[in-house]
């Protein structure tokens, strides 16, 4: 029988992400978690802000010594600080559907849930979403449905799209649409490219085939192989900042962290791109979803591991972290590696409109933090981050490897910071409470000073002092 072999080159998922090589990188993890020689290495290594292997990885997430684990920890701090600054993206998830013909079991909108209601978004409806959304403050949406050929086709998709991209209210507008919905053809990630998409998203949930089949025991999601390869097909049809995620409590935590690296070496190997993002939600509470029946929960202590020890291995990727998280985690691991958070969101079909009613639950899971987007900036504020706005990369054409090479040189920093404070301003002119403005236009005037090059400091001076005039969207 022939034995298929690891081969980060290969388009067939099961050559990509070897169970075979995870096993034995597990083990090699295990065996070295202690070779404190070896462990000081790496750490070397990972100074220079070139990433580490899946493997050379997977020996500093095993290791427990507490002065290394200090160790891990400021150098994830230092890579985050030289990458990202301390800028915070925002955005919030638009569910458009929760119509669903697959089984996953630990998703409420599993076809056989017949007490959660099912709702799908008219375009007048979408509307009014986004200008409450808007209204907030936000410009940059992750548009979630269901998979349903029926309810949710991709035509739906790209007529939702072309809404939101055309409502203008007051000074809102959403810039950047990203969209997370099932695997599906290259044809359709084209016409997603051609519709102005941002990032296509796309959780794996677990990397592990059989745990993966065992989840997904019906619908078109159960075919492991598909999904798997869906950011190879995404990258055929054009889009190229994709973001990966895995949902960590549904498998080991150990296997999945592996998983997901060896899917960033994939892409970086074939098309010279590693992933644009890549998101860390934890199993939680939803609907009739209890957490407490999956064995492999992740504790606080060691999701800060797995945010520290990714931001390490690919310090030119984005991280996402959700509502799903409480604000006390949410603050843990900013430091540690996250870049972007949610703020304000609903994970309910139309909840941005109006709360729902308890017994008409259409939510995908329960939020943990329920602040608003003003609370969140506030908090931010608070905390010393520059909450920014800023869809700027992608309307100027900076997306996959021109983008990657500006981060990896450390060079996108000039492009960010001053993006960061103009939208920032943006939001204290048109959104913001008394108090978060205060504090925005203090960490404005505290910033200026830091940007090093004085052409792009002196257009930003002039460009804050425009947007208080009324005029909007200044970008570099």
């Amino acid at each position: 029988m022939f034995q298929k072999v690891y081969n980060p080159k290969s388009k067939i998922a099961e050559e990509f992400i070897d169970d075979t090589e995870i096993q034995e990188t597990l083990a090699y993890a295990e065996a070295h978690k202690n070779d404190f020689p070896l462990i000081d290495s790496l750490l070397e290594k990972a100074a220079t802000c070139k990433g580490l292997s899946h493997r050379e990885a997977a020996v500093l997430l095993e290791c427990d010594d507490p002065a290394y684990w200090e160790k891990i920890k400021a150098l994830a701090i230092q890579i985050k600080q030289r990458n990202y600054g301390n800028r915070i993206v925002m955005f919030a998830p638009l569910y458009l559907s929760n119509y669903c013909v697959n089984g996953c079991t630990y998703c409420p909108y599993h076809l056989k849930n017949k007490h959660i209601a099912r709702k799908k978004l008219s375009q007048e409806e979408i509307v009014r979403e986004v200008i409450a959304l808007q209204d907030m403050g936000h410009k940059r949406l992750a548009l979630e449905t269901g998979e349903d050929p029926v309810h949710n086709p991709i035509e739906y998709v790209l007529e939702s799209i072309k809404t939101i991209y055309g409502i203008h209210h007051k000074n809102g507008a959403i810039r950047r649409v990203n969209v997370n919905i099932a695997a599906t053809t290259v044809e359709n990630y084209r016409k997603l490219h051609e519709a102005g998409i941002g990032t296509y998203i796309l959780f794996q949930e677990t990397y592990h085939k059989k745990a993966y089949e065992q989840l997904h025991p019906t619908g078109p999601k159960h075919d492991y192989a598909y999904h798997t390869e869906a950011m190879d097909r995404a990258m055929e049809g054009g889009i190229d900042d994709v973001g990966c995620g895995v949902l960590f409590g549904l498998n080991l935590y150990k296997y999945d962290f592996v998983g997901i690296l060896m899917h960033a070496e994939h892409l970086e190997a074939v098309y010279g791109v590693g992933p644009h993002t890549i998101s860390v939600p934890r199993i939680c509470p939803a609907d009739d979803i209890d957490p407490g029946e999956y064995s492999n929960a992740v504790p606080d202590s060691v999701f800060e591991r797995i945010v520290a020890v990714l931001r390490i291995a690919v310090p030119y990727t984005g991280m996402i972290i959700s509502t799903r998280e409480s604000p006390k985690v949410r603050e843990q691991v900013l430091q540690l590696g996250i870049s972007q958070i949610s703020g304000g969101s609903r994970t309910s079909v139309g909840g941005y409109v109006e709360e729902e009613k308890e017994e008409e639950n259409s939510a995908q899971f329960d939020i943990s933090d329920r602040r608003s987007l003003d609370e969140v900036v506030n908090w931010l504020l608070t905390l010393g981050y520059i909450p920014s706005f800023c869809t700027a990369c992608y309307r100027e054409g900076r997306t996959g490897d021109r983008f990657m090479r500006l981060v990896k040189t450390g060079q996108i920093a000039n492009c960010c910071q001053p993006n960061a404070l103009m939208t920032l301003k943006e939001y204290l002119e048109d959104y913001a409470s008394p108090d978060t403005r205060a504090k925005g236009e203090k960490l404005i005037q505290e910033t200026i000073p830091l940007i090093p090059n004085e052409k792009v400091r002196s257009i930003v001076v002039a460009n804050l002092g425009e947007l208080t005039t009324g005029k909007r969207d200044f970008r570099f």
